[in-house]
């Protein structure tokens, strides 16, 4: 048996043009400064909360629950199925590693549960993975505990897991739990960012995955 877990926001899921977007209305709305694109971009995969600290730094507790509050209000507005589709590709990409009755899928995302669960729910995606681990119940990218919590429920070990991800955090992550790391180069990270975070490999293109992770898994 073996489990391949899939980042959500980046990896799957083309969401970068609302994340921008909201993050940009929601800073502006309460009257903090604007981050950039890049900074936006750069913040990827992690809480939110840990995120709005970063793109404002040096604010108090207090403030970042403010601005949280107004991203979060603005993105539920603007979610949904036409601001978040798949990436081309990516459900044929499901279909084939499903063929194989010895794979086992399973989700690693910084968005929040009910977020993750709503939009698996929109693309009727949900029932395709064995678990969905967000930081509500493990701790946020990159400690490995949402890989070690998918591996317990899984059944399956470090030797044949697979952490598929867009960003340095995925990354990270995969390496702390001592798993391959396969980066994707169409999220938000760049290429040279997701090898100098430990990718183990890196595809440009939807069409490579079952075969990037049938080479990692069988290395």
């Amino acid at each position: 048996m073996r489990l391949v877990v899939f980042d959500l926001d980046g990896t799957l899921i083309n969401s970068e043009a609302l994340i921008i977007e909201t993050v940009r209305e929601s800073f502006a709305s309460v009257g903090q400064a604007i981050p950039t694109d890049d900074q936006i971009r750069s913040i990827s995969g992690i809480t939110a909360r840990d995120a709005m600290g970063i793109l404002a730094p040096g604010v108090d507790s207090d403030r970042i629950d403010v601005i949280l509050n107004a991203y979060r209000a603005a993105y539920l507005q603007k979610a949904g199925l036409a601001r978040e589709p798949m990436f081309e590709g990516a459900l044929d990409a499901l279909d084939r590693l499903q063929a194989d009755p010895e794979t086992i899928l399973a989700v690693a995302t910084g968005k929040g549960h009910a977020g993750a669960i709503t939009l698996l729910e929109r693309h009727q995606i949900i029932g395709r993975f064995n678990s969905i681990q967000t930081p509500a119940h493990n701790r946020g990218k990159p400690d490995p505990q949402m890989i070690e919590t998918a591996m317990h429920k899984a059944g399956i070990g470090r030797e044949a897991t697979v952490m598929i991800g867009d960003t340095s955090h995925d990354m990270k992550m995969a390496r702390n739990a001592g798993v391959k790391a396969l980066g994707v180069s169409w999220g938000y990270h760049a290429v040279a960012e997701l090898e100098a975070a430990g990718a183990h490999l890196v595809i440009h293109r939807m069409d490579e995955l079952v075969d990037a992770v049938d080479k990692l898994l069988e290395a």
